[in-house]
């Protein structure tokens, strides 16, 4: 049986050479298609690793806090908080798999120069690891981090946006304005120590960073909103959030990709996207392949019946053509990995820069990841479908009677 497979094998990879013009001009038309599903994937696969560090650095790989903070509005700020803070951390840090433990309290209000108020998103957070996480996603952009140990009273943070409205630089003097735990008004007087950018208009246009005990002083509360736990790799969210909900049982714990709202839109569209086109170009690999053994029927009508008439069957003809079109197929699966791995190395390279997508204002680097395993997936894909289409052409021409086919002209 093996034998005989070979034996075919050997007389379609044969064949494919006959017509080297036509054979060539099938595997570069394959070859193309599979780069364009490889280069395409490859961007979207970069797309989501971005975007999934982007979320994970924003909020931590896990986020620790009561049910109802996830669940529920507060009536007054910090309702649902966290107490203990310290404690909760000196717990999380002893996983190994934990790396940064940082806290977060959110506050709204309004930000005053003295002649112009504004109303501000804050967050209280510990300066130096907040910076250390988010890498390249919050940028300083002029001034510097918060000092904890100032002794010119507490320092704030301002996004690039909300700095140009109210014409605020490092060294200006403003008021915070915001709600306490007990449902009072309490303003503090701080000083600007730099300006953010976290890359989003929207955002920066409402942005205001203050350490925790600012912000702590502003709420007058000594509690926490929530708990960012930052791991050592991203793959170890999913054995991490079993192990640490576990040992946490009185409180809620959710993965990054569950607050990643934008992440979950953002891959649905381009699955949509890239997976139509994915099929759009199946489809032409499967006319190229088709047509070109369509040809090749034709062209060997009166060998067909020659081979018939020496006693090989229909069954064992159809295989040889379906071998002939997979070993095509192959052929440009095999170059349009080639192709793609050259884009990506050659991107790599280039350093060029995507504009600034909607919603944005800095652009990114242009770059597609090359996956082995969307390589594989694409090259048996594309072999299958050649070897569908060579077969299906097959098994209508062989069947033509022996007579009619050594009459072939």
């Amino acid at each position: 049986m093996k034998l005989d497979l070979l034996r075919w094998t050997r007389f379609a990879l044969r064949n494919t050479l006959r017509n080297r013009r036509r054979s060539l001009a099938t595997v570069l038309l394959g070859g193309l298609g599979a780069a364009a599903i490889l280069v395409g994937g490859g961007f979207a696969l970069f797309t989501y690793e971005s975007l999934q560090q982007a979320a994970a650095r924003d909020t931590g790989h896990l986020i620790l806090a009561r049910a109802e903070q996830f669940d529920r509005e507060e009536d007054t700020p910090m309702q649902y908080g966290l107490g203990d803070f310290a404690g909760l951390k000196q717990r999380l840090l002893a996983d190994p798999d934990v790396r940064y433990v940082l806290p977060r309290i959110a506050f709204t209000g309004l930000v005053s120069n003295g002649d112009k108020s504004a109303v501000m998103i804050g967050s209280g957070i510990d300066p130096q690891a907040e910076f250390t996480v988010r890498g390249p996603f919050l940028k300083l952009k002029a001034g510097k981090l918060l000092d904890e140990d100032s002794a010119k009273g507490p320092d704030i943070l301002l996004g690039e946006e909300l700095a140009r409205s109210l014409h605020a630089q490092p060294g200006s003097a403003l008021t915070l304005l915001a709600s306490t735990t007990a449902g009072a008004l309490n303003a503090i007087d701080v000083r600007v120590a730099g300006v953010v950018s976290s890359g989003v208009p929207d955002i920066d246009r409402r942005l205001v960073l203050s350490d925790l005990h600012t912000a702590q002083q502003l709420l007058v509360t000594d509690k926490v909103s929530r708990v960012g736990i930052y791991l050592r790799r991203l793959e170890l969210t999913d054995t991490a959030r079993a192990r640490i909900a576990s040992e946490f049982g009185g409180y809620s714990l959710r993965s990054w990709e569950q607050e990643a709202v934008f992440y979950k839109a953002v891959r649905g569209l381009y699955d949509r996207i890239f997976g139509g086109m994915g099929i759009v170009i199946g489809l032409i690999v499967v006319a190229v392949v088709t047509g070109a053994m369509a040809m090749a029927m034709v062209e060997r009508t009166r060998e067909i019946g020659t081979l018939r008439a020496l006693g090989t069957s229909p069954g064992q003809l159809v295989k040889s053509f379906a071998i002939e079109g997979a070993a095509l197929g192959a052929a440009g699966g095999l170059l349009g990995a080639v192709i793609a791995l050259a884009v990506s190395v050659g991107l790599d390279f280039a350093g060029l820069q995507m504009p600034p997508p909607p919603g944005r204002s800095v652009g990114y680097p242009l770059h597609v990841t090359f996956s082995p395993e969307l390589a594989l997936a694409t090259l048996a894909a594309v072999s299958l479908l050649a070897l569908l289409a060579a077969a299906l052409v097959a098994r209508r021409s062989v069947r033509k009677p022996i007579v009619e086919a050594l009459g072939h002209v």
